[in-house]
């Protein structure tokens, strides 16, 4: 499947609008891989000092990847009706464009299991992009956090890859963390 095809049915919720945890006990155990983006917008001043690591909170991108791979792991205690996973793999990686002030944000996370791993990379990112925020905060309140969305998820009934793949893997650039 790519692009944004949906599913017609609500998984998590029964007829009477119950809201329930899934049963993936008869699903096969496949190898599962998701990779989620996200971006945050800053001040020039901020980018400036995000470069030159001169935040008064100190390292920012190593932070904030140690913050979304911490997240990852503990999804299924944030989110009330997802499946604990064993994850095999989480890695957190930016991509700085420091003419347009922004941090793109990519967590990937890999499992072999009966159900798909994209909340604990959609948590990886999210958490990422809110540590930069929290490090940051101090010298600018405006900053914005965003695009915060699938980008390719493999491994289960449905293969998903985002048609315009917005936030480009942050490995592919030259990294700062």
């Amino acid at each position: 499947m790519v692009g944004g095809e949906q599913h017609r049915t609500l998984t998590h919720v029964d007829e009477e609008g119950t809201a329930h945890m899934v049963d993936v006990g008869e699903k096969p155990i496949t190898r599962r891989v998701a990779r989620v983006g996200a971006r945050v917008w800053m001040a020039q001043r901020t980018m400036q000092l995000l470069v030159d690591q001169a935040l008064p909170k100190g390292d920012v991108l190593s932070v904030a990847r140690l913050a979304g791979i911490m997240a990852a792991k503990k999804t299924f205690e944030l989110i009330p009706l997802c499946h604990p996973l064993p994850l095999d793999y989480v890695d957190v990686t930016f991509r700085v464009l420091q003419d347009e002030a922004v941090v793109e944000i990519e967590c990937e996370a890999r499992t072999s299991g009966r159900t798909g791993v994209e909340m604990e990379a959609i948590t990886g990112a999210a958490m990422a992009a809110i540590t930069i925020y929290d490090m940051c905060k101090a010298v600018d309140r405006g900053i914005v956090i965003g695009d915060v969305l699938l980008l390719e998820k493999r491994g289960g009934r449905h293969d998903y890859r985002r048609a315009d793949d917005k936030v480009r893997k942050a490995s592919d650039e030259e990294q700062l963390s």
